[in-house]
C-alpha cells in the first residue's frame, strides 16, 4: 500500500523551563504513588536478573539472563521481548474491539461498518477458498492484454491494479521545502529483502528457496512451464536487485535528493514511457520530481526496455498473488508463510487467523480503529505525564549542547533553535482521519485491498498541491513504536506504546526515565544523528553546520562505527556501523539525555534505594530490561542485513559502556569485558 512517507526515524521535540519541568504534579520525579507498577514493587521485573553475571562483563545478560534462558519463543514468532508483550495486549484490545463491530450492523459507510466488515470478511477463509483466484480473474485479463513497454510501465504505477514496480512512486513532504509534498520516485520490485540476499553467497539457501517459491506459487496458480518462468522471473529480479543501492548508502539524505523536471527525468532514462506511467498514477501534467536512487532508476529504467514483455507479465501476476496471499485459497498461504515466515524468519507456525485480520483492518482503516481504541483504553494521565517528561528531556538537551566541548556557539545556536521547534506529539492526533468514500464489501477480501490501497493512494495525491498537514500522524495510536520526521522536526509517540515496561504511572521515576524517557531521548536524539542532523529546525535539508563542527560530529560517529563494527551476533554477520549509525547515535545520546533528565526530575534530592537498587542502577536496569529479546537466528540474520537497528544486545551493552554513570552504579572494573578507558567513551550529545 503506498502512503505519505513522514520521516526517517525517530525523534522529539521544543525546550522547556527547567523549573515547570520538574514542579508539574504528574511528573514521575513524584514518588509518591496512587496503585501499584505493573512489574515488581517499582517497576522492575527483579525475577528477570541473572545474579550470576557480573554487570561489566555483560550488562544484558546481566539485567535479563534468567528470561533469556528460560523464555522459549512461541511457535508462530520469530522474535519475542518487550514490544512483542505490548503488541500482544493491545492486539487482545483490539479484537474485543473489533469483534463487538463486526457483530453489529451498522449502517452503511459507518466507520463501524467499514471496520467489521473488512474484519468479517479476512476472516472468512470458508468464502475465500471457495473463490479461488476468481477475483484476481480481471486483474490477470488486464495483465494478459498488455502488449507494450508503456502498457507495462501503466499497470506498474496503477493504484487499482497494486502490482509491484522496479520503480516505486510516493508522495512525502519535499525534503528541502517542507512546506509542501512531492512527488518521490525510488528503486523497488524485489520479492527478497534487500539486494543483499540475490547477490551474497551467505544467503545462497535463501536464493535456492526464493526460486522454490515462485515455482511453487506459480504450479498451484495453474501457469504452465512454471519451473521456466520462474526461473525467469528469478533473473530479472536479480538483475534488480544488481541496480540497487545497498541499505546502508540509501540512509544517506544528501544522496538521495536528486530533483528533476519532466523533460530531465526523461532525458535521463529515455528508454522509460513515463507518461503511461505517470497517467496511471494520477500524476500527469506533473512537471517535477524527486528521484531517491538516481542512477539505480536509470538502470532499472533499461531494465524495463530490455525484458521481454512476457517475463514482465508472470512478474506482475506472481507478486500479485504473492502480496495477497493471505487473501487467497489456503495452500497460497501457507506457501507464503512457509517462506516468508519460516525459511526467511524462523517462525514454525503461522500466526492465528484474527491476528492477521486485526493487522489488514489496521492497515486499511487505522485511525478509525485508532479512535476506538484510545477511547476505551488509553487513559488521559498517560498524556499529561508524557508532557512532563518531554519537558525535562529536551531541558535535558538544551543543558548538554550549552556546555557541548567539541561545538562552537555558532552550531549550537542554530543546534538550540532546532530543539527550540520540535513538536512533540502524544497519545494519539487531534484531528482523526476520514474514512468517508471508502467501499467496504462484506466477503470481498481481495476487493475490499485493494480499494483501501487505493483510496490511500488518492488521498495522497489530492493533497499534493495543498499545504502540508501539521496535525498528520504517520503512525495510528495502537502502534507500539515511536519516530522522527526530520521533515516537520517533530516526534511522535503512539498510546500503545506507553504501557509498562516502557512507561508505568505507579512506577520508580528512575524505571520511566530509563524506559520512555530514554525512548524519548533515541527520537530526539534521531534529529541530531547523522542524517537528521543534516536538517534544519524548520525542517528543511540544509548545511547548518560550520565545517569544523561538521568534522568533529564525524569523528566522533567513527568512533561510535568502529565500536560496533566489532559485534558479531552470530558467525560471519557482524552489525553493518554505517547502516545503523543514526539507530546508535540515538540510543546513546538518548539513553544520556534520559539520565540528565532524571537527575532534573530529582531537583537534586537523592533517590532512595529500593531492594537493595540505587536509583541509577534502576535507571539502568530499566534500559536494559526494555531491550530483553530472543530471537531466531534466521531473523536475526534478516534484522542485521535489512534492519537499521542493532540487535537488542547491543542496544544495550553498546550504550552503557560509552557512559560515566553506568561504570560508578555497577563498580565496574578495568579487567570487565564492557569496560573502555573514560578517552575511549564516545558522547556526541
Amino acid at each position: 500500500m503506498k502512503k505519505v512517507i513522514l520521516g526517517a526515524t525517530a525523534a522529539l521535540a521544543l525546550q522547556a523551563c527547567n523549573q515547570q519541568a520538574s514542579d508539574k504534579t504528574t511528573d514521575p520525579a513524584a514518588h509518591e504513588q496512587s496503585a501499584a507498577p505493573e512489574i515488581g514493587d517499582f517497576g522492575i521485573d527483579l525475577q528477570s536478573i541473572d545474579a550470576s553475571v557480573t554487570p561489566g562483563d555483560d550488562f544484558y545478560e546481566y539485567a535479563n539472563g534468567a528470561w533469556l534462558k528460560s523464555f522459549k519463543i512461541p511457535d508462530e514468532y520469530s522474535s519475542y521481548g518487550s514490544f512483542t508483550v505490548l503488541a500482544e495486549r493491545t492486539e487482545n484490545q483490539l479484537h474485543s474491539i473489533i469483534e463487538t463491530v463486526s457483530a453489529g450492523r451498522a449502517a452503511p459507510g459507518a466507520a463501524a461498518q467499514q471496520i467489521g466488515d473488512f474484519y468479517a470478511s479476512y476472516m472468512d477463509v470458508e468464502r475465500i477458498n471457495a473463490l479461488g483466484l476468481e477475483p484476481l480473474a480481471a486483474d490477470f485479463a488486464r495483465i494478459d492484454a498488455l502488449s507494450t513497454k508503456a502498457d507495462i510501465a501503466a499497470a506498474f504505477a496503477d493504484p487499482d491494479l497494486g502490482a509491484a514496480t522496479p520503480i516505486g512512486v510516493y508522495i512525502s513532504v519535499d525534503a528541502k521545502s517542507p512546506d509542501r509534498y512531492a512527488v518521490y520516485l525510488t528503486q523497488a520490485g524485489l520479492g527478497l529483502p534487500n539486494r543483499d540476499y540475490y547477490l551474497q553467497d551467505k544467503f545462497a539457501d535463501k536464493q535456492e528457496r526464493y526460486r522454490a517459491y515462485i515455482e511453487d506459487t506459480l504450479t498451484l496458480a495453474g501457469f504452465g512451464d512454471a519451473g521456466q518462468r520462474a526461473a525467469a522471473i528469478y533473473a530479472l529480479e536479480n538483475a534488480i536487485a544488481e541496480a540497487h543501492w545497498e541499505p546502508a548508502k540509501r540512509r544517506n539524505r544528501d544522496l538521495t535528493y536528486n530533483p528533476k523536471t519532466l523533460d530531465q527525468l526523461a532525458a535521463f532514462t529515455p528508454d522509460f514511457p513515463w507518461a503511461a506511467y505517470f497517467e496511471a498514477a494520477g500524476l500527469s501534467g506533473r512537471t517535477w520530481f524527486v528521484v531517491r536512487e538516481d542512477d539505480a532508476v536509470r538502470r532499472l529504467a533499461g531494465i524495463v526496455a530490455a525484458t521481454p514483455t512476457d517475463v514482465w507479465k508472470d512478474y506482475l501476476k506472481f507478486h500479485l498473488l504473492r502480496t495477497h496471499a493471505d487473501i487467497l485459497p489456503a495452500q497460497f498461504d501457507e506457501l507464503n508463510f512457509a517462506f516468508y515466515g519460516t525459511q526467511l524468519r524462523g517462525a514454525l507456525k503461522q500466526r492465528e487467523r484474527w491476528k492477521r485480520a486485526i493487522d489488514a483492518v489496521d492497515d486499511g482503516l487505522g485511525e478509525a480503529v485508532g479512535k476506538l481504541y484510545v477511547e476505551e483504553y488509553f487513559p488521559p494521565q498517560s498524556k499529561e505525564m508524557m508532557e512532563a517528561l518531554v519537558d525535562n528531556l529536551k531541558e535535558a538537551l538544551k543543558e548538554r549542547i550549552e556546555v557541548l566541548p567539541w561545538m562552537t556557539e555558532e552550531t549550537k545556536t542554530q543546534a538550540l533553535a532546532k530543539l527550540e521547534n520540535f513538536t512533540p506529539k502524544i497519545g494519539y492526533p487531534d484531528i482523526w482521519r476520514d474514512y468517508a468514500g471508502l467501499s467496504v464489501v462484506r466477503g470481498d477480501a481481495y476487493g475490499n485491498a485493494k480499494r483501501a490501497a487505493r483510496f490511500d493512494w488518492d488521498y495522497d495525491v489530492a493533497r499534493l498541491d495543498a499545504p502540508v498537514d501539521k496535525t498528520e500522524w504517520g503512525m495510528t495510536p495502537q502502534t507500539v513504536n515511536a519516530y522522527y520526521s526530520p521533515t516537520r522536526n517533530e516526534i511522535v509517540f503512539p498510546a500503545a506504546i506507553l504501557q509498562a515496561p516502557f512507561f508505568d504511572p505507579h512506577a520508580d521515576a528512575a524505571v520511566n526515565y530509563g524506559g520512555i524517557g530514554a525512548v524519548i531521548g533515541h527520537e530526539i536524539g534521531h534529529g541530531f544523528d547523522d542524517q537528521g542532523r543534516k536538517s534544519d529546525g524548520e525542517g528543511k535539508l540544509r548545511d547548518w553546520w560550520t565545517s569544523e563542527d561538521a568534522d568533529a560530529f564525524q569523528t566522533l560517529a567513527d568512533e561510535i562505527g568502529a565500536q560496533y563494527s566489532s559485534y558479531e551476533p552470530l558467525p560471519g554477520f557482524a552489525v553493518n556501523p554505517e547502516l545503523t549509525m543514526g539507530e546508535n547515535i540515538g540510543d546513546i545520546g538518548g539513553l544520556a539525555m534520559a539520565y540528565h533528565a532524571y537527575k532534573i526530575a530529582l531537583g537534586g534530592e537523592e533517590a532512595p534505594v529500593l531492594d537493595g537498587f540505587t536509583g541509577d542502577q534502576r535507571f539502568f536496569l530499566s534500559w536494559a530490561q526494555v531491550w530483553k529479546r530472543v530471537v531466531r537466528d534466521e531473523a536475526l540474520k534478516n534484522q542485521i542485513a535489512s534492519d537499521p537497528h542493532a540487535p537488542a544486545k547491543f542496544r544495550v551493552n553498546g550504550v552503557v559502556r560509552n557512559m560515566d554513570p553506568w561504570y560508578n552504579a555497577f563498580g565496574v572494573e578495568e579487567d570487565q569485558a564492557l569496560y573502555l578507558p573514560p578517552d575511549a567513551r564516545v558522547e556526541i550529545w
